[in-house]
């Protein structure tokens, strides 16, 4: 902020705020309106707002039309949010209790994620997301294999911890369904109630040391779990459930005008629906040791569909174990604190709902 007097701070401040409450450019005699005793004219705050689109912090999209702030401009605001209007704009206590009865009557790892969408996407203006991570040490209970059509096969893994994984697999070879539910049956007498990290060694070492007539079935079972339930990769791991809710809600946030917005829309909508997508994004930016809600404005600089989206996200923990991540993704014209104290206190609830289902 070394190129930003105090003035031209405040009246970035204002304009951010003003925006997020109209969603229309800010002109400089309705900042000037709103800095009361400051006592500001139209023609000082103007000047002020050339300085400030000059240094980045504005933007103006018509000529005759008033400004808008960039992504650098809400990322301040949202540095500039404490402790103190986070606790304001926290959820009433009235919410909090309907919020609590939103998922008294849910059980499992599975329904609570849905749950915690939905809850996420009605709470904000945008989508709903919560991902869980297939931890290491949850047991499996059972899997099947069903060919989809050449080297293509639906996998469905259940564990005793209540997670179910589908996934559709790419093999490197076609395997018939005699052949795939020889695997399945395989995994499901050998293997039921082992832990899922020790199945990936275990079927390891016996590919390796197997060298009898059925090789091929163990060389096929191995290749259908790997790809089932491939290596953890980065902070959430490598197996994970993902649920998303409330996508319809971009399309009013970014209204179409032309065949260029239509298509952005697009790509921004099918990026939100593959599912694999939002788990690599919250990977990149959500770290295990953070303790607060995160928000982040640079989306693009991992996913370009994601241009002009904010992600506001927290990690669901107990006990210090990481449990996934529960967020909103959205425009960046959004209600800031409100969003994330919504964001926080789902944290919360799912992390009590998760130590339920494990007492």
């Amino acid at each position: 902020m070394a190129d930003v007097t105090a003035r031209q701070r405040a009246i970035l401040m204002t304009i951010v705020e003003r925006y997020i409450a109209t969603g229309e450019p800010v002109g400089s005699g309705t900042i000037a309106g709103c800095m009361g005793s400051a006592n500001v004219s139209s023609a000082t705050v103007r000047n002020d707002m050339v300085a400030l689109a000059e240094a980045g912090w504005l933007e103006q999209p018509h000529t005759s039309a008033g400004r808008v702030p960039t992504a650098r401009a809400f990322k301040l605001f949202v540095e500039g949010i404490g402790q103190e209007r986070l606790s304001l704009a926290a959820i009433s206590s009235e919410r909090r209790s309907e919020i609590d009865a939103r998922f008294a009557d849910v059980a499992g790892t599975q329904a609570v994620l849905e749950r915690t969408s939905k809850v996420l996407a009605a709470l904000s203006s945008g989508v709903g997301v919560a991902i869980a991570a297939m931890a290491g040490g949850d047991q499996l209970e059972h899997v099947h294999f069903s060919r989809l059509a050449q080297a293509r096969v639906l996998a469905v893994v259940v564990t005793r911890g209540g997670m179910v994984r589908d996934r559709v697999l790419a093999l490197d070879q076609d395997l018939s369904a005699g052949e795939l539910e020889t695997a399945s049956n395989f995994l499901n007498e050998n293997f039921r109630g082992w832990e899922i990290e020790r199945i990936r060694a275990e079927l390891r070492a016996r590919v390796d040391r197997e060298r009898s007539e059925y090789y091929r079935m163990m060389q096929a079972a191995a290749q259908l779990w790997a790809k089932t339930l491939p290596e953890s990769n980065g902070l959430l791991g490598g197996a994970q459930a993902v649920y998303v809710e409330g996508v319809a809600n971009l399309v009013g946030a970014h209204p179409i005008t032309g065949t260029d917005d239509r298509e952005r829309l697009r790509e921004m909508l099918g990026a939100l629906e593959a599912k694999q997508r939002l788990v690599e994004l919250l990977n990149a930016y959500i770290d295990a040791r953070q303790e607060s809600v995160r928000v982040v404005f640079d989306l693009e600089e991992h996913a370009p569909e994601m241009a002009g989206l904010v992600l506001i996200a927290a990690r669901a923990t107990m006990g210090g174990e990481m449990l996934g991540t529960v967020g909103v993704i959205g425009p960046k014209r959004m209600q800031y604190e409100r969003t994330m104290s919504a964001v926080g206190y789902v944290a919360q609830v799912l992390e009590r709902q998760k130590s339920a289902t494990r007492d």
